[in-house]
């Protein structure tokens, strides 16, 4: 009965193929429609679900101490240091201007740097540096010699050996931010043109977390770039393998109307896009061509063998209608395994993917072969030495069938070996290359200023005004040093170093006095003493909670990975427990909530693929019906992920981060076709009678140029995205690609080895 339909619908797809590409066209027409409600976001919030346990931690930790969006100016004279009366001069005009940067409401830098010191039997609350163009030498020798000692200074607004300078500007945004980031950005790109200008001798550098949120955004907006690039290429590389203009014309066509049918679904589904799912597009593409190739190079291969147009196109509509339709399934449910991440922005990779693979099956057996059929279409004369290389391959693969499977083992293994070299961890701070101002300005920060990458403590007192206990400053204080002497740490702020400068101001400046005062109302008086001496907008709201029951200790580290951030936090909570329990308390702040994110969704993936390969294997094991093909098919889908992770071991770069986590999810759902493609035409020639041998050669015969075409298609099309800038879409462009290159080479050895030598049943 099935096969009875399947021949009266190939015979309605050919006699009403008109009507067919009208319908198509009318369908993808209503779909596209809906693309204008796509927005897009470049929020790093986006990363994170909702309920994400550390995003909520954070944003309480904001809520408690003020804390906002800012950026950072780094200014570095050419020659000298920054104790220069031209220098200073600088960075107090700067700090003035700060000032009406879009949405600010704090600018900190040493020159207004709030100092204290004791001035006969009172409190001298005043900026370090003001009108310095006329200083004498005397107090440029006074400024130097307080900035480079404070605590609250070094490390922070200027470094330890005074060369570079650090201006930091605090906003305050509402949502949505994206408006206000671009706003920001420009403004203070501007700004530092006109400084440069003014100055060549300074250079200013810029960097902050509104800073990458507007880079996170443009990275989305070069990644959509990158799509017409992949579009050219799959289709000139289409266009020299299969030698048809015709054929590469219906093939544009098709995947034209795929991705403006998924994209505009995804629209009035109300989708938002991120710089990761920016990439649907190009990977509904690909899978897209893989499909069509496979319909044309049959269809091809009809006509050569002497059939019209119209049957060539109906034999090969026979053959592939199964395939395409199970590759097609098979598919889907590797993407939508991405769902499993911790990261929604992968759920809605993998669900537009997802949903794209119904229209690329649909067009590719409606819209497809009427347009073949339409168009003339012809095949070039066949390519002796490719047809040849296949035939030979056939031979080969038989007489060295026990050779292949060893050295196929083998190579596995020694490449599989590798996997452990792999690290997990991401350096969000290295997302971006050096096309980026961001990256370059972020860089030289890291390296002659402040570290970027910051765990944040919110130490409680346990009670209201606590924090000027003696015994909890002493808890924090001794907490401080101990981050002080770790190798990752760069440097760290504590409340502590705030109460003990103003213990040494009230008692005449004296060094002996630099500590905690032992008296807390003492402490309490001295404190509320410094917070009314501080002019307007210099409040300690950022560092002390409104009750004065907590204060915020703020350790900035050197380059080091999330794994890294992950392994000092759980150091400091071993310290904590085991010194001051009272303080125990988890890091926050954005970079502790990336890592946190790297880590949850790398064990997220694991699940998440495994449940998916699990489901494609039950579903070949139904659909053939052949329980030890059905794990044979295992090998090919999972023997080039691990060939690939192993090689990427052994490279110097064998990070596994946010991109490359998602790999094999990615992976398994595109290289399952050419194994569905591999297996099906395999299990027909076997049950018209042909031994395994023979069963090999005829399939490799007539898929391996399909195979082979596909596989240097979409490696192409996913190596296009190693030249983003951003390196997330660089590390899956390159390990997909590597993966896909692997499983072509499992399918027309390894596989056709294990088949000939487990399935001898006549």
């Amino acid at each position: 009965m099935i096969p009875v339909l399947l021949d009266r619908y190939r015979a309605f797809i050919l006699r009403r193929r008109w009507p067919v590409v009208a319908v198509a066209v009318a369908v993808m027409l209503a779909l596209a429609a809906g693309a204008p409600g796509l927005t897009v976001s470049g929020s790093y919030r986006v990363l994170f679900g909702k309920d994400n346990p550390h995003l909520l931690a954070f944003d309480r930790l904001q809520d408690t101490y003020s804390a906002s969006r800012s950026a950072l100016i780094a200014i570095a004279p050419r020659e000298g240091t920054v104790f220069t009366r031209e220098t200073l001069a600088a960075i107090e005009e700067l700090t003035e201007v700060a000032w009406k940067t879009p949405y600010s409401i704090r600018v900190n830098s040493f020159t207004n740097y709030i100092h204290s010191e004791a001035t006969g039997d009172e409190l001298a609350v005043d900026p370090l540096v003001e009108g310095a163009v006329s200083y004498s030498d005397a107090q440029l020798d006074r400024v130097r010699t307080i900035a480079l000692n404070d605590p609250e200074l070094v490390g922070q607004l200027v470094s330890g050996d005074g060369r570079v300078a650090g201006l930091i500007i605090t906003f305050a945004l509402s949502e949505p931010e994206e408006p206000a980031w671009a706003e920001i950005t420009a403004y203070l790109q501007t700004l530092l043109d006109k400084a440069r200008a003014d100055d060549p001798g300074i250079s200013y550098f810029l960097t902050g977390n509104v800073i990458l949120n507007q880079t996170f955004a443009d990275a989305g907006k070069d990644s959509e770039d990158l799509i017409p690039v992949v579009f050219f290429v799959i289709l000139a590389i289409a266009a020299i393998i299969l030698r048809s203009v015709y054929a590469t014309l219906s093939i544009a066509v098709m995947i034209v109307f795929v991705v403006l049918s998924t994209m505009g679904a995804a629209g009035w589904a109300g989708v938002m896009l991120t710089p990761i799912s920016a990439s649907v597009p190009v990977i509904v593409m690909a899978v897209g061509v893989a499909h069509a190739i496979h319909v044309v190079t049959v269809a091809q291969a009809g006509i050569r063998r002497g059939l019209d147009r119209r049957a060539a196109v109906s034999e090969s509509l026979r053959d592939n209608l199964y395939p395409v339709f199970l590759t097609s399934a098979t598919t889907a449910i590797g993407f939508l395994s991405l769902n499993m991440s911790d990261s929604p922005p992968f759920h809605v990779l993998g669900n537009l993917v997802a949903l794209g693979m119904p229209f690329t099956f649909v067009y590719s057996v409606t819209l497809l072969p009427a347009l073949l059929s339409i168009l003339p279409l012809r095949a070039a004369r066949a390519r002796t030495g490719r047809d040849g290389f296949f035939e030979r391959l056939g031979d080969f693969v038989v007489a060295r069938r026990k050779l292949l499977l060893w050295s196929g083992s083998l190579m596995v293994v020694v490449l599989a070996s590798g996997i452990p070299e792999n690290r997990t961890g991401d350096r969000w701070l290295h997302h971006f290359d050096d096309r980026y101002a961001f990256r370059t300005d972020t860089d030289f920060i890291v390296q002659n200023l402040t570290g970027l990458d910051r765990l944040e403590y919110s130490l409680a007192s346990g009670r209201e005004g606590g924090i000027t206990d003696p015994r909890y400053l002493k808890a924090v204080e001794s907490f401080a040093e101990w981050y002080r002497a770790q190798p990752e740490v760069h440097d760290v702020l504590a409340f502590p170093d705030l109460l003990k400068r103003v213990n040494k101001n009230m008692h005449g400046d004296d060094p002996a006095f630099y500590r905690i005062p032992e008296d807390p109302d003492l402490a309490a008086q001295f404190l509320l003493l410094y917070e009314f001496s501080l002019p307007f907008g210099a409040d300690l709201n950022d560092r002390v909670d409104l009750g004065k029951s907590a204060t915020l200790m703020t350790v900035a580290l050197k380059d080091t990975s999330t794994r890294d951030h992950l392994d000092i936090d759980a150091r400091a909570q071993n310290w904590l427990r085991a010194n001051v329990p009272g303080l125990v308390s988890p890091a926050s702040g954005f970079t502790m909530i990336s890592a946190h994110l790297s880590d949850r969704n790398i064990s997220s993936m694991l699940w998440g693929t495994a449940m998916a390969t699990a489901l494609i294997s039950l579903i070949l094991l139904l659909v053939f019906r052949n329980i030890r093909i059905g794990l044979i098919c295992l090998v090919p889908n999972f023997v080039p992920v691990m060939m690939a992770f192993g090689l990427w071991g052994y490279l110097s770069t064998g990070t596994i981060g946010l991109g490359a986590s998602v790999v094999t999810a990615i992976a398994i759902g595109i290289i399952v076709d050419d194994t569905v493609h591999f297996l099906s035409k395999y299990l027909s020639v076997r049950r018209n009678g042909l031994s395994s041998s023979d069963a090999v050669r005829a399939t490799l015969r007539t898929v391996g140029p399909a195979l082979w075409a596909t596989t240097t298609i979409l490696a192409a099309g996913f190596l296009v995205f190693s030249s983003s800038g951003y390196e997330p879409s660089q590390v899956l462009g390159i390990l997909v690609a590597i993966t896909i290159v692997f499983a072509l080479i499992a399918d027309l050895l390894l596989l056709p080895a294990l088949l000939m030598a487990i399935d001898r049943k006549s």
